[in-house]
């Protein structure tokens, strides 16, 4: 391709409201271009970076057994309220009603609807297993979309879903997933983790994500360096402490603390160490007042907490103040009386001669011991993030924190929407059973930008050769000035061609800084320059993108020069 011939739409700046590197390199290297929040354009130079995605994926999931299909993107609702969905997915589903006033959706996802067909198709265990999969774009109507694709409303998604007539064939599905995905993020030059998640809204047993390591990502990871542990912080276990409860030491007592209601501020004033102090966190579990108790220095985790008590909301200060008769900031469990149920993480369970909230407005307790000055808590969990260095819970060493993208994720969905559905298929001994399902997503678009964020430098994108647009830029110094030059890069770039590398040639009049920068910024791994300077010396200028410094490359041995280099990524 040439540049005369190619849209090439790199700009020097990128939008103000652009927050991550690469949605800002996205814009300025002319990969996509917004329409509406959260809604983008994939400009040519993009849609080839992304058909290469749909490209590797596509190949290692037919390779796998999987076949293809596509599905609709406009859904009847009615499959939505036979699942359960219809009521409980929240407002990121986009609903509207037809000219008949009948409901539909925007698919955000289509359990629903592969269910619907697999109920119709499969009727016997002898047509399991069977894996479907498509390539298409989805739906969500995020409350706030940002970071360009990031977390776009509209993107492209590969999910499959499978069927089967056991657990056991769910699980071997379910291990070669995970082997496939596996093998398509290596293929695609990302460094990643496969970690343990949650099920989230899509619902199922078991589940793994893969997130590709970038310090921008929304996602903390968990993982042991002395094992194969891994998890998203949101799932990770947080173990109790080793050693049991010690016996009080101090006798519990009331001590001024005006206008600090943050237990950091309360540490300080007290000249002790944070994890001292407990903070309570105020709940409502349908018309049940909770207080949460979690160590100063430690992080709820929504996720496991609801797991724990159920469905709650944050209780109000209108709330807080009828049940305690205290503003928020000094509330605790001493004395919070028999119509509050106190839930305190394991970490609090074990803690003694702690600094908690008095429940008088300006005060704070001081040496609080359970059993002593309040009762054991009605309920103990695991209700907290785990932290840097805690204990891993497969035992084998210390957990360290890392930021991921999320890119991809599986699940064994079991029956959920089988048995809702009614998908059942007759077993080997002539049984109706609901078939037994997994569900594979990979966000083709997000894997664009989180490739972005994991490559990129003060010059523009670095992307490795299996998700470039081109592998390759040809820059002819004064193409249009210089017969000579014209002459060796048309010849150059057809033996190029011929030799199956995809290379774009650029032939615009302009300055060599101009065109270097270009190809910088948007993200060509291999730069061969021709110049009559080179020339004369029968040499072509190579630069790889990650390199500091050009080398020259004989002209007669560029193109194998080349296949070498593209052989050895």
């Amino acid at each position: 391709m040439r540049t005369s011939r190619f849209h090439l739409g790199t700009i020097k700046e990128a939008p103000a409201d652009a927050e991550l590197v690469s949605h800002r390199l996205m814009i300025r290297a002319g990969y996509i271009r917004r329409l509406a929040a959260g809604i983008y354009t994939w400009l040519p130079l993009g849609l080839r970076v992304l058909r290469k995605v749909e490209a590797v994926v596509r190949e290692e999931m037919n390779c796998a057994g999987a076949i293809e299909l596509v599905m609709p993107a406009v859904q009847p609702a009615e499959l939505w309220r036979e699942s359960g969905r219809w009521q409980t997915y929240g407002p990121e589903l986009l609903r509207f009603k037809d000219r008949h006033e009948r409901d539909f959706v925007i698919q955000p996802t289509s359990e629903e609807v592969i269910t619907d067909l697999a109920r119709s198709e499969l009727k016997s265990y002898r047509q399991l297993p069977v894996h479907f999969y498509q390539i298409q774009t989805k739906f969500r109507d995020e409350r706030r979309p940002r970071f360009g694709v990031m977390r776009g409303r509209e993107f492209v998604m590969k999910d499959g879903y499978s069927f089967h007539v056991d657990l056991a064939g769910l699980e071997r599905e379910y291990r070669s997933m995970y082997d496939t995905y596996t093998r398509i993020f290596t293929r695609l030059g990302l460094k990643f983790r496969a970690v343990a998640a949650d099920t989230g809204p899509i619902g199922g047993t078991g589940s793994h994500e893969f997130q590709v390591l970038a310090e921008s990502g929304e996602d903390s990871i968990a993982y042991c360096s002395d094992s194969d542990y891994a998890a998203n912080v949101e799932l990770a276990e947080a173990l109790a402490p080793d050693a049991p409860r010690a016996a009080a030491g101090e006798s519990m007592r009331k001590v001024p603390t005006p206008g600090k209601t943050r237990c950091e501020d309360v540490a300080v004033l007290l000249k002790l160490p944070l994890a001292r102090t407990v903070k309570a966190i105020a709940l409502m579990h349908d018309d049940e007042f909770l207080l949460l108790l979690l160590r100063g220095d430690h992080n709820l985790n929504e996720i496991k907490a609801q797991k724990s008590i159920g469905q709650f909301r944050f209780a109000s200060e209108g709330e807080i103040r009828r049940t305690l008769d205290v503003a928020p900031g000094y509330i605790g469990p001493v004395g919070a009386g028999t119509q509050v149920r106190i839930v305190a993480d394991r970490t609090v369970a074990a803690m003694g001669d702690f600094v908690c909230g008095a429940n008088e407005e300006g005060f704070h307790l001081a040496g609080v011991n359970w059993g002593r000055d309040l009762p054991e808590p009605s309920l103990v969990a695991d209700i907290r993030n785990v932290m840097d260095g805690d204990r891993s819970p497969d035992g084998k060493g210390t957990l360290g924190i890392q930021r991921g993208i999320e890119v991809g994720q599986i699940f064994q969905l079991r029956t959920k929407y089988s048995e809702a559905l009614k998908a059942n298929v007759l077993d080997e001994h002539g049984a109706s059973r609901p078939m037994e399902m997994g569900c594979y997503g990979i966000g083709v678009t997000r894997v664009v930008a989180a490739a972005i964020e994991q490559g990129n430098d003060e010059r523009g994108i670095v992307l490795p050769v299996a998700l470039a647009p081109f592998s390759t830029c040809l820059v002819p110094i004064a193409y249009a000035k210089s017969d000579q030059v014209r002459a060796a890069a048309d010849q150059l770039y057809a033996d190029l061609q011929a030799a199956g590398i995809e290379v774009l040639m650029d032939d615009r009049d302009a300055r060599p800084g101009v065109l270097f920068a270009d190809m910088d910024l948007i993200g060509i791994p291999h730069r061969i320059v021709l110049s009559e300077r080179g020339l004369a010396a029968g040499e072509a200028e190579y630069k790889s993108r990650r390199a500091a410094q050009p080398q020259a490359v004989p002209l007669a041995q560029a193109v194998g020069f080349l296949k070498d280099r593209l052989a050895a990524a």
